[in-house]
């Protein structure tokens, strides 16, 4: 007969001979694509969803824009694309300005919370300009070209773009950029470190730069002027 003592130093030394368990990798979600293919075709409706959010489609709107791909790809349509496709950039037109406005009306009370903030300046063209750390170089041209790093976000703090992420400062001429830098950089000194709240009007406006930035969005950068090259 084994004794209790013995008998658990066997059963370590057995846990021990087995050793870890190996890591096991994340279940996907049900209903997730599995195979390659499946994952490539799912892409292709990913690709096509992002060009119709432009459209805002509601649930009801949505089905109907699957019973139209089923039918198209089964070559059993149900209304004359020559009569209905001019149509659908005037929905994509009219969609389009009214989530627009609907984004502007929302960044409205941003962009006056961001006015009051201390040290803060409001031009006439709408932007919102402050200081974040102070530089003592010299201020760019608008011809000159620019070398800065920068942080672009949403009025809800949604990242769409960052140099900093990228490990590379951008360089362009200070006139070949949306109104707001233009503006704004202009403004800073080398080594400075500002914060730029760009209305729609002076920035991608109505269009937008879909799918990160929508139409009418006020944008947010946070820009750091590194040098003003030769």
């Amino acid at each position: 007969m084994t004794c209790p003592r013995t008998g658990a130093l066997v059963f370590f030394a057995l846990l021990l001979s087995v050793g870890p368990a190996a890591p096991q990798e994340p279940s996907p979600p049900p209903g997730s694509p599995q195979t390659e293919d499946e994952k490539t075709i799912y892409a292709i409706g990913l690709m096509m969803g992002r060009q119709l959010r432009t459209f805002a489609l509601g649930p009801a709107e949505l089905e109907w824009v699957k019973r139209g791909l089923g039918d198209a790809v089964e070559g059993q349509p149900k209304v004359d694309l020559d009569a209905y496709g001019p149509k659908v950039q005037q929905l994509a037109q009219a969609r389009g300005q009214a989530a627009a406005q609907a984004e502007k009306a929302k960044s409205q009370a941003f962009a006056e919370a961001a006015s009051k903030e201390e040290g803060a300046v409001r031009t006439p063209s709408g932007l919102v300009f402050r200081t974040l750390k102070p530089g003592a170089g010299a201020s760019p041209q608008p011809t000159e070209t620019v070398q800065v790093h920068y942080v672009g976000t949403l009025t809800d703090g949604t990242e769409f773009d960052s140099s900093r992420k990228r490990g590379q400062p951008a360089e362009f001429r200070l006139n070949q950029v949306v109104a707001c830098w233009t503006e704004g950089v202009q403004r800073m000194k080398v080594g400075e470190t500002a914060r730029l709240v760009c209305p729609s009007d002076i920035a991608y406006g109505d269009q937008g730069r879909p799918p990160k930035i929508p139409g009418g969005a006020t944008l947010v950068f946070e820009v750091e002027l590194i040098a003003i090259k030769p």
